[in-house]
Formats: structure tokens, C-alpha cells, sequence
């Protein structure tokens, strides 16, 4: 599941956690990102320290066999022009999109936003592009702001359009903490250990402060062109 930041991936991510067939894998490539760009994120010597940052070790344990399924929650900014997507082939490749606006406006409240590829979506087209180019026709985008005004019926659709069963267990989970979170939970996902499953929105749209405008016409784009290939109720 490829997704930008602020976009609901990791209610996604623990909504199949909650399966009972399903092993998943929070971010596997925020070690390695951080170690190649260099960049003072929060608690990034403890995650340099605790994950692999060597691209091949990520993609080796990306392709471990696992009984059932295995969902991994992929950010896009986390794969830079260097970094082999070849492993692409290996899986399922699903988009998580996000109205812009919703997202610039999320990100804005604990990041300093400086350019598109801050939230991911010039490196979700590319990779968009990539899947519909050299591996399968068949693209699957889930559209965030839709999941949220229907949760059970889209999750219903996404397990179809995976030829996996729906279980109820991805629309209820326990609140608190799980192993399966990376360990930048502590500082990242205050709000989704105190929740106990999606938070039912309206679709509203809200005005981007001036300042980002560049950035949300940039990212506005890109999402009209792959929402026209996401799943609709």
C-alpha cells in the first residue's frame, strides 16, 4: 500500500493488522531514507539504530515468505530516484490517495512544508506510472476520502478488487499500542492508539493557505489524474 503522509495509511495498516490472517510492515524503508538523505527527523538515530539501512536488506525482508497475507505500508517519499523498485513485480501494488488540500492542511500542523515531494504524491505518480507501465494494467487506488465516509462498504470493495475474504475485524480494533507499529509511534500516532477504528468525515474541502498554492495545484493534478482510477461506492 503506497501512500504519502497524512493520509489515514496507518488506520489502514492497523485495520488489517486486525485480521486474523495478516502480517504487516510499517514503513519498511524509513531507516534507509533517512539514512541516505540525512535528514534530522524525530527519533532518527534511535530508527537508523533499531531497522536495516541497507537497501538490499529492506528488500530482502520485503520478500520473505509469509503464511497468509502481507500488507506492507509503504511511503513514497521513503523511495528516491536511486532506490530499486524492481521488487515491484513481487506483489499487489495498491495507491492510498488523499485530497490535497486535506493533506497540505494535516501536514502543516506539526512539519514545515517546503516542496511537493514533502508529501509524497510526485513520487506516487512516478511509481503510479511505473506499475501501470511495466507490471499489471490492473491498478488498484484507494481513495481515502471516500474509505472514510463508508469504512465497511469500501473495505468490502478493496478485499474484492484483492480477491482476499472482508472480515469485520478490519472496521473495530483494540486502542493502545501494538508491535506492529514502527517505533516512531511515540512521537507519529498519538491519534490512531487512542482510536478504535476509522472516524467516519465529511468530504469537505477546506482553503489552502496561500503560501502552498504552488504545492497544492502540483498535487491536485496528480491526484485528478489517479482518482479516476479509484475504487467508488
Amino acid at each position: 500500500m503506497w501512500s504519502g503522509p497524512r493520509n489515514i495509511s496507518t488506520a489502514l495498516l492497523r485495520s488489517f493488522s486486525n485480521r486474523d490472517d495478516t502480517i504487516v510492515y510499517d514503513e519498511p524503508f524509513y531507516s534507509y531514507y533517512l539514512k541516505e538523505t540525512g535528514l534530522n527527523h524525530p527519533m532518527r538515530d534511535e530508527i537508523i539504530d533499531f531497522y536495516p539501512t541497507k537497501e538490499s536488506e529492506v528488500i530482502k525482508t520485503i520478500l520473505k515468505d509469509k503464511k497468509g497475507i502481507y500488507y506492507q505500508k509503504h511511503m513514497t517519499h521513503h523511495i528516491l530516484d536511486k532506490t530499486n523498485i524492481e521488487w515491484l513485480e513481487k506483489g499487489t501494488n495498491c495507491f492510498l490517495i488523499r485530497h490535497p488540500s486535506k493533506v497540505i492542511n494535516s501536514y502543516i500542523k506539526k512539519n514545515r512544508l517546503y516542496n511537493i515531494t514533502d508529501i509524497g504524491f510526485e513520487q506516487m505518480f512516478k511509481l503510479f506510472e511505473y506499475v501501470r507501465n511495466y507490471i499489471s494494467k490492473k491498478i488498484i487506488v484507494v481513495n481515502a476520502d471516500i474509505l472514510l465516509q463508508n469504512p465497511e462498504a469500501y473495505l468490502k470493495e478493496l478485499c474484492n478488487k484483492l480477491e482476499i475474504d472482508f472480515s469485520i475485524k478490519m472496521i473495530k480494533w483494540p486502542k493502545g499500542i501494538t508491535n506492529d507499529y514502527g517505533i516512531w509511534h511515540k512521537h507519529w500516532y498519538r491519534d490512531i492508539i487512542n482510536s478504535n477504528g476509522f472516524i467516519k468525515t465529511k468530504n469537505k474541502i477546506n482553503k489552502v493557505p496561500d503560501h502552498y498554492q504552488k504545492i497544492y495545484e502540483e498535487s491536485i493534478e496528480i491526484y485528478n489524474k489517479m482518482k479516476k482510477h479509484s475504487i467508488e461506492l
